[in-house]
């Protein structure tokens, strides 16, 4: 871990300290974002999208954990939703995981691309609707949380936009299902995390480059405590209209930036 003199002089961990500090803001009162918004950032770096995904959910490991107890401390949790949640995502993130570590990261950098692109236009639609889309009554959540754990794990994000967006057109309500997403993503960062942990030492995967994101981890980890344990406060009192908007427009903008980087011709 870099030293306390040497992390106070770099640049790169500032600049994703203020990241993790938005990006945990958002997912805090949203219940997605975090993710997201980290994730389109380091691919539009470059970072090659196993290494996205690997140092995005390291950081959420420790940010989820200080979310999901503050809201447990709001009381914003349904614990029957999130056991089912949390099984369902285990399950879906390590599948999410083999892939990613399976297939060259240049082949799917384009759909996830376009996936996250996608996840910034349903942000979006959230906003623009305003209301509360018409209720569909989901049969099982189990299903549910191995979709989202899935697409999580595959593209650095999209737990929240899955989870909750589903969640909230079933009715439930929105406290209890932002609150409990956010709980359970815990258990599905720690389960990507320890896929790509079992990939790297039976050498199903390298790793290569991963000691070249510590900084960005590392400022992703602590911008993101800093506002983690005011998670369940700010979905309370935030302006959730105009905070949406803001980064549906993020996401989309930057999404739209790597596709143009990646696809235009040289």
């Amino acid at each position: 871990m870099p030293d306390f003199m040497a992390l106070l002089g770099n640049v790169q961990f500032w600049q994703f300290f203020a990241v993790g500090v938005l990006a945990q803001l958002v997912d805090g009162a949203l219940g997605m974002g975090y993710g997201v918004i980290s994730s389109t950032v380091l691919l539009s770096l470059g970072v090659p999208p196993a290494n996205v995904s690997a140092s995005v959910h390291a950081a959420k490991v420790f940010t989820g954990a200080a979310s999901a107890g503050s809201h447990v401390f709001y009381k914003n949790v349904s614990w029957r939703l999130l056991v089912f949640l949390s099984v369902g995502g285990i399950v879906g993130a390590l599948a999410g995981t083999y892939l990613l570590t399976s297939v060259d990261g240049n082949k799917l950098k384009g759909p996830i691309i376009i996936w996250l692109g996608i996840m910034g236009l349903i942000i979006l639609w959230r906003a623009w609707k305003q209301t509360r889309p018409k209720v569909i009554p989901l049969a099982h959540p189990l299903p549910l949380g191995v979709a989202g754990g899935f697409f999580d794990a595959v593209g650095g994000g999209g737990w929240g936009p899955v989870v909750t967006s589903t969640l909230l057109g079933t009715g439930e309500d929105p406290r209890k299902a932002i609150g409990t997403t956010n709980t359970a993503e815990f258990f599905v960062a720690l389960s990507v995390s320890f896929g790509f942990l079992v990939a790297i030492v039976t050498g199903h995967w390298d790793g290569t480059g991963l000691d070249k994101q510590i900084w960005s981890v590392a400022g992703l980890i602590a911008g993101g405590i800093v506002t983690a344990p005011i998670a369940g406060w700010t979905t309370k009192v935030l302006p959730l209209r105009s905070l949406t908007w803001a980064v549906g427009i993020l996401v989309v903008v930057l999404a739209g930036w790597q596709g143009y980087v990646a696809f235009a011709p040289r």
